[in-house]
């Protein structure tokens, strides 16, 4: 008899927890394991402001697949189709090529984009934070923005250099603006043409508070911290356009700035759409066991699934955050081997633990098991959490040696500028146009069909 093949679409959280207890779970001749991924590595996405910020280099959040599955097959590409009917994958591959993967199960852990809206300007002006190429163009960006105002003698166009502009007062827009502004405001002492002052932090959201997931309390303290350290707030708006020059409000104000940082929110991976399944906002609609309802061998975990979350009830959902994505995939796992021995699924469910927010330095927030923290002691849990959550003991020691050195001997604050020929803009790091539509997924998976 073949062995079925598992075939796991997506190296983030839910993908690689799967297939490591895949790997664990079953012997080789049970099952053909395979991946679909563009990149070798796993990221560590909740240390991204890090890696802008120059605290932690690249590698230190790019966790090796290699090291982490021994007997996993990497396609090295992306998923661009899913016929599940007829249980083919379509993928183009990193050169180019167009191949059509068969499978039996089909884990769907695509992960998410940013979300963004038809705002004038967006997509072409604004810079992303969601993968390791856009944190190192920002701090490249940035830096060359403080390089650019000390060179030139226009007062107007050295204001706009150093006005930074974030939209999203979640996790990732308060720790990207926290993490850059603490880069600017070290970095501009080399820099004796330009003062402190005249460097200005902008974070915009359309909620009326910053961090309401952490609730009211600490969302203010996570303000006081952040004002304290010179960063403006505009609550309750948003950005009606931009260009290259300026970001305008919906309150009427423009704000003079180059820079522009997206990170309002995300989006399912639009490998949804080509299925033609129900969604919930775009997020494939799951079962509490992580299966697809009338999709027969077809899984799916992370920001790309809306799964029940039992832990809460009623209607609500697992959130997108990683802590849901990686023991979704462990469950995952667990399921999966039930199906192939014929044993009974068993539904997910997780408690949360909480949430942390490090602002840099000794700034944090903090709330682990529903105890408010803030300053120091929430840093000590913040970074605690972050270090106990890398899956590999070798990117522990990375951090943390990271981490003690940028703490000792600070920042050179240099621009590599590997990517300096790319826009850098969401247009340009999320290519979102390469997805098939139904039908051309279809015409892809047709002549396995025939065949079969």
């Amino acid at each position: 008899m073949t062995r079925p093949k598992i075939l796991v679409v997506g190296a983030g959280f839910a993908g690689v927890e799967c297939l490591q207890r895949l790997e664990r779970k079953l012997s080789p001749g049970e099952a053909e394991l395979v991946l679909v991924s563009p990149s070798d590595y796993q990221l560590y996405l909740p240390l991204l402001p890090h890696v802008a910020a120059g605290v932690l280099t690249p590698q230190s959040v790019a966790v090796s697949l290699r090291r982490r599955l021994r007997r996993t097959r990497i396609c090295p590409g992306g998923a661009i189709g899913i016929d599940a009917r007829a249980k083919v994958c379509v993928i183009r591959k990193v050169t180019g090529e167009v191949i059509a993967e068969p499978y039996d199960q089909l884990v769907l852990a695509a992960g998410s984009t940013t979300r963004t809206f038809d705002i004038p300007g967006l997509k072409e002006h604004a810079r992303g934070m969601k993968s390791l190429a856009e944190a190192a163009w920002l701090r490249d960006h940035v830096i060359a923005q403080l390089d650019i105002a000390a060179a030139t003698s226009d007062e107007a166009d050295r204001a706009a250099r150093l006005q930074f502009v974030v939209v999203g007062g979640g996790y990732a827009g308060t720790e990207t603006a926290a993490c850059l502004q603490r880069l600017t405001s070290a970095a501009v002492k080399r820099y004796p043409r330009l003062d402190r002052a005249q460097i200005k932090w902008h974070l915009v959201d359309v909620a009326p508070r910053l961090l309401p997931e952490l609730g009211e309390k600490l969302g203010e303290k996570a303000m006081a911290m952040l004002r304290y350290r010179g960063i403006e707030f505009s609550l309750g708006t948003s950005v009606a356009s931009v260009d290259a020059t300026c970001v305008k409000l919906t309150d009427g104000r423009t704000l003079p700035s180059h820079t522009l940082i997206w990170t309002a929110g995300v989006a399912a991976s639009p490998l949804v759409a080509t299925l033609g399944a129900e969604t919930v906002r775009g997020r494939l609609v799951a079962t509490p066991q992580l299966t697809v309802p009338g999709f027969d061998g077809l899984f799916a975990a992370g920001d790309a699934a809306a799964v029940p979350d039992l832990a809460k009830g009623g209607d609500a959902m697992c959130p997108p955050t990683a802590q849901h994505a990686q023991r979704q995939g462990k469950a995952l796992a667990a399921n999966i081997v039930a199906r192939l021995r014929g044993m009974p699924l068993k539904p997910y469910i997780h408690q949360d633990l909480g949430l942390v927010v490090d602002l840099g330095g000794r700034d944090a927030v903090s709330k682990p098991l529903g105890v408010e923290l803030h300053g120091l002691p929430a840093q000590a849990v913040a970074r605690g959490y972050h270090l106990l959550a890398l899956p590999t003991m070798t990117a522990r020691t990375r951090v943390m040696t990271n981490w003690t050195l940028n703490a000792v001997a600070g920042d050179d604050f240099v621009r590599t500028d590997f990517q300096s020929r790319r826009a850098g803009t969401l247009q340009d790091f999320e290519n979102t146009s390469v997805y098939l539509t139904p039908d051309q997924v279809r015409e892809h998976s047709r002549p396995l069909a025939a065949k079969s």
